[in-house]
């Protein structure tokens, strides 16, 4: 599965880039995460604020921190989805 946080280097995308680090240790979580910082790549996802978080290519949070519980709901729901 891959975890994409989209963002050009902002405090909030890199807190994100940090929680979902922390979730996927503490959780034992198998999934890569990418940093997509180029404009033209985060417009591609119609995505217009920042930090936005995409699970297998589905946007799931624009604008904001999600909570871990949410993160953590998506990213079982993604799992299930692709077993």
């Amino acid at each position: 599965m891959i975890v994409k946080v989209l963002g050009a280097g902002c405090t909030k995308c890199k807190t994100l880039e940090q929680q979902l680090i922390a979730l996927k240790t503490k959780h034992e979580l198998n999934f890569d995460i990418e940093k997509i910082t180029q404009l033209n790549d985060i417009i591609a996802y119609g995505v217009m604020m920042t930090p936005a978080l995409v699970i297998d290519e589905e946007v799931k949070a624009v604008g904001k921190i999600p909570k871990n519980e949410e993160i953590l709901n998506w990213l079982h729901d993604a799992e299930s989805v692709t077993k």
